[in-house]
């Protein structure tokens, strides 16, 4: 028999020649020096030889194992040569198979499924937050911990929530890939007790002015319809309520082209019980800063026509979705993190802490007052809606400049395109108005 020091020692001679092992293993080594693991084996009456690598990358122990595992193969009546390619094929074709392309068969598969906005949203969620990491790999090479190093990386950035959902989705592709043949089994089946658990408490709001603007600019430069990009802009520089914003009307507006714009919420479309939506004089009265004026002049050739300042996608009579500002943000990659009412606590916490530093003697009383929250102690009807308001108009300023730097100009919001209607759409959208607009007056 063969033995590692005889395979090593043997040189290169004249002719090929043979260094014998048991059972049809042999070493042949060639008048070039390299030397080859050889077996022969009958297969159907026939005469074969199977190759099992170049020493000395394969010893004499590997050479071994592999003889015996083609001799197995040969006892349950199969040829060894037909099984290692069969494998090799195999192999070739569990590459081919990456994640990503399994994830959009997936996807492609199951999008019917779901609401358009919705399929949208998943896709982009594997896009953004999976392919880059994992994409490329093959299917079957992926394991629970490497899937979950990509769903660490999206809790890091504090979006909890998004990780979990991610998690289901990369989920249901493997459940995809198993039914198909394609994997055995799913890494990210057992993850979900591995994560994070969701905050709990007040809604999540990004309450650092410097990653609020980041996540505006994220946001406002995903795809969407111009109007939603614009009423996410005009929430946060309003701080109302989302429900009072997705109800505005054209009519509650006064002075846009003054001195002093003013956006008078009807007490009735205001939170809070019916002695408050029918105390007299208890509209919610909001002084736009200069910014908030110009989403305005941009909105106008789009909705101008309308009573709804951002009407639906499908119904300009009907109020837009109340969920379109907030898939918007999650497309952005702030699920869990930002949410569309998480403005006013953007607001009150960055407007305070200002306050404290600079402002005025009663700005945190002001500050409330633009928030239509009632200090304690005070009666809801008996207490004076309008009060403060040239501190209140500074204000608005204030934080609209604090949030408006290195925003780009409304109208860029409005040529950015939006994915459902693409380029075709953008050709359609009306003219923006010229510098020297005035607002028409809406009894005309």
């Amino acid at each position: 028999m063969l033995n590692e020091a005889k395979a090593r020692a043997a040189k290169a001679g004249d002719k090929p020649y043979k260094l014998t092992d048991s059972h049809r293993l042999y070493l042949l080594v060639k008048p070039n020096g390299s030397k080859l693991w050889k077996w022969n084996y009958a297969y159907n009456g026939k005469q074969k030889t199977m190759n099992f690598g170049i020493y000395p990358m394969v010893g004499l122990v590997d050479a071994r194992a592999k003889r015996d595992d083609a001799r197995a193969q040969l006892e349950e009546g199969r040829d060894p040569a037909i099984v290692k390619k069969l494998r090799k094929q195999a192999n070739l074709e569990a590459g081919r198979n990456t994640f990503e392309l399994v994830a959009r068969q997936w996807h492609e598969m199951t999008k019917t499924q779901w609401a358009a906005i919705h399929a949208d949203d998943v896709l982009r969620s594997l896009e953004r937050d999976v392919f880059p990491s994992i994409g490329a790999f093959p299917i079957v090479d992926l394991t629970p911990p490497k899937v979950l190093e990509v769903l660490r990386a999206i809790e890091e950035r504090g979006s909890i929530e998004t990780a979990k959902r991610v998690r289901q989705r990369v989920s249901a592709v493997f459940v995809c890939a198993i039914a198909q043949g394609i994997a055995q089994s799913d890494p990210a089946e057992k993850l979900g007790a591995a994560l994070k658990p969701l905050r709990k408490g007040r809604q999540p709001a990004i309450t650092d002015l410097k990653r609020l603007r980041q996540m505006i600019r994220d946001a406002e430069e995903d795809y969407a319809r111009p109007v939603t990009r614009l009423a996410l802009r005009f929430l946060a520089l309003t701080a109302v309520r989302p429900n009072e914003l997705r109800g505005a009307l054209w009519d509650e507006f006064e002075d846009l082209d003054g001195a002093a714009p003013l956006w008078r919420i009807p007490a009735e479309r205001m939170k809070g019980n019916p002695d408050r939506k029918g105390e007299v004089n208890g509209d919610h009265l909001v002084p736009l800063a200069d910014q908030s004026v110009a989403i305005l002049r941009a909105l106008w050739p789009l909705t101008g026509a309308c009573d709804l300042l951002f009407p639906n996608n499908r119904h300009i009579h009907r109020q837009m979705s109340e969920n379109a500002i907030g898939y918007l943000l999650n497309r952005a990659g702030y699920h869990g993190h930002h949410v569309a009412h998480g403005f006013r606590a953007a607001f009150s916490t960055i407007m305070n802490e200002w306050a404290e530093r600079v402002g005025k003697e009663h700005d945190r009383q002001v500050i409330d007052l633009m928030l239509a929250h009632v200090p304690k102690g005070k009666v809801e009807g008996a207490y004076n809606r309008a009060a403060y308001m040239p501190r209140r108009r500074e204000l608005a300023k204030v934080w609209a400049e604090m949030l408006s730097r290195d925003l780009p100009p409304p109208l860029v919001l409005v040529e950015r395109p939006s994915k459902q209607m693409g380029e075709h759409f953008r050709r359609r959208l009306p003219e923006p108005v010229s510098a020297d607009f005035r607002f028409p007056s809406r009894a005309a």
